[in-house]
């Protein structure tokens, strides 16, 4: 007979570990089932790891850079398996704070691949072999996504590195192409080029971060560029030669024609692709999107009675904060409350350095939209604390509605993603954007800047 709990979770994500932890502290029969990442992909390969050998980069680029602040510090070089390490030790620290809160809470974590026999029932391939059955009355499904390889030829046959085999590099590349110009191949690239790797990025559209205003965008490829950073846009990706790793050859399609470039090593970076296939979830009758992501309502309700998805599987935007409200939208439904996932108001960074920050809508979004709004722009160097750190690179700019609500905010600059959260709880308390204007703020901090950026809405 199978095993029977009241709730399964598929996936120890973000969202679905929050809520295993709350069910099985409320006195429920919990159970969790992982494939192979204890905490999900954030505390594994994804967020945190990124922004650990990120921070690494960072403290890289600032020793060479530490003359112009009168500091001294002689030839600077890179050791990628103290780098490796450094961050391999940060997530098996992760890893045993989960396995802690799993213990506490009380919710079984079964380690093995889970796929479903009957509406309510699935069969466990365990990872340390053999087989189990679990019968659950409530099931919740936090497949989570992996990196996306594009069908271009040879691609697949040069075994190029995504974001999780970049993380585990115990060396510097000699040359590191980057295939797509969106947040991770921007961030890993913009890393491997301070650890010392030349670094192309190809990008198919007509902008690197594609989602973003072009005055961003282009500010953010000066910025890049200024590193040595060889960006180069409208370029397809025709095929590719070699081994990633030894030599790659990848054949493009530019402004300038059909041309090759020869690197040591590919990253893909390319999108996200959501882990549903294989899952039988048609058994459970839970439907997918065209896209593959599992189609659910505004409260994350699948078309299956007593079934649930969490995060990006669900077609939610790809943030771990985002998974974490998710949970939080079921938590409070399942206790009878009445939370959805509409009108979320979603920040978000992507941490090169300087970090880009952006909540609300961007000023394109809102002239496509037809929206009457106004827009203000501030340069980082009429912000006084960059003039004591020397970190004067990129703008703040904020878009404001005919009822002076702040409708959007962007930052690229030195602090960004926590100046970004002053805004977010301005534009969630629904303030006008007078009262950034006129607050008093700390003198001298970034945050500062904001009295000045609103002060120069137009009337």
């Amino acid at each position: 007979m199978p095993a029977q709990y009241e709730d399964l979770i598929i996936g120890s994500g973000e969202g679905g570990k929050f809520l295993a932890w709350h069910l099985a502290r409320t006195g429920r029969e919990v159970a969790v089932v992982e494939r192979r990442y204890i905490g999900g992909s954030c505390p594994n390969t994804n967020c945190l790891p990124s922004k650990n050998e990120i921070w690494s980069a960072e403290i890289a680029h600032l020793a060479r850079g530490a003359g112009a602040y009168g500091v001294q510090t002689g030839a600077v070089s890179v050791d990628m398996r103290h780098v490796l390490e450094r961050k391999r030790a940060m997530v098996r620290g992760l890893i045993d704070m989960h396995l802690q809160n799993f213990d506490k809470s009380g919710a079984a974590l079964i380690m093995g691949t889970a796929r479903f026999i009957a509406p309510k029932t699935v069969a466990v391939a365990l990872n340390d072999g053999g087989t189990t059955e679990i019968e659950a009355e409530r099931i919740f499904l936090n497949l989570g996504t992996r990196p996306a390889v594009p069908a271009t030829p040879g691609l697949r046959e040069a075994q190029p590195l995504t974001n999780i085999e970049a993380l585990e590099l115990d060396l510097v590349p000699q040359h590191l192409v980057v295939l797509g110009g969106g947040y991770v191949g921007l961030e890993l690239a913009q890393a491997h080029r301070r650890f010392g790797s030349q670094v192309t990025v190809l990008e198919r559209g007509p902008q690197i971060a594609g989602r973003e205003d072009p005055d961003i965008a282009t500010e953010l490829a000066h910025l890049l560029a200024a590193d040595g950073i060889d960006i180069r846009t409208n370029t397809e990706t025709l095929s590719v030669g070699g081994r990633s790793g030894e030599r790659v050859e990848i054949v493009l399609q530019g402004a300038a024609g059909e041309e090759s470039i020869v690197g040591s090593h590919i990253l893909v970076a390319a999108g996200r692709t959501p882990n549903t296939a294989g899952m039988g979830l048609d058994i459970a009758g839970v439907a997918l999107t065209e896209h593959g992501t599992i189609d659910v309502n505004d409260r994350l309700e699948t078309t299956a009675p007593d079934v649930w998805a969490i995060g990006e599987c669900a077609g939610s935007p790809a943030f771990t904060h985002v998974s974490a409200d998710d949970y939080r939208v079921i938590k409070e439904n399942l206790a009878g409350g009445t939370r959805t996932t509409q009108g979320r108001l979603i920040p978000y960074c992507m941490f090169t350095d300087p970090p880009l920050a952006r909540v609300g809508i961007s000023e394109s979004e809102a002239w496509k939209a037809g929206m009457e709004i106004r827009v203000a722009t501030l340069p980082m160097s009429a912000v006084l604390r960059t003039r004591t750190t020397g970190r004067v690179e990129g703008f703040m700019k904020a878009i404001v509605g005919r009822d002076d609500r702040i409708l959007g905010f962007a930052m690229i600059g030195a602090d960004a993603g926590e100046v970004l959260a002053a805004v977010q709880v301005a534009m969630l308390a629904g303030l006008p954007y007078t009262a950034l204007r006129d607050a008093i703020i700390a003198h001298p901090t970034m945050a500062e800047g904001l009295n000045n950026l609103f002060s120069a809405v137009p009337a």
